[in-house]
């Protein structure tokens, strides 16, 4: 059995600057998202995504086994809240930079929480 220090890394991270078509496309972000976890080594549960009509924004998570990916977006000020929580052997960081690759913020405000 492994054991670590902490339950789990929490990291929040305020993107801006984003393009609006990117925070726009539901099926983009899902994907961006997804493939995020993967890069982290987490394992994807379930993901379920909503656009909120013409020009507005998406919210969407991804469940993990080793817990979550959640964002949610706001073309009209160019900005995303994204919320990476994930446990065990999975690295939320590289979930992060998976995801800046994907929208390409011009500037961002991170935190990092140990949890447990």
């Amino acid at each position: 059995m492994i054991v670590h220090a902490t339950c789990g890394r929490h990291v929040l991270a305020d993107l801006r600057g984003i393009a609006v078509p990117l925070l726009t496309d539901a099926e983009a972000l899902q994907n961006a998202l997804i493939q995020a976890a993967q890069h982290a080594g987490a394992h994807v549960l379930g993901a379920h995504f909503h656009h909120f009509g013409e020009q507005a924004g998406v919210t969407g998570v991804v469940m993990l086994s080793e817990s979550h990916i959640s964002i949610h977006t706001w073309p009209e000020h160019g900005f995303a809240a994204l919320d990476i929580f994930m446990c065990g052997q999975a690295q939320p960081e590289l979930a992060l930079q998976h995801i800046r690759e994907a929208l390409r913020p011009g500037s961002e405000h991170v935190t990092s929480v140990e949890r447990g």
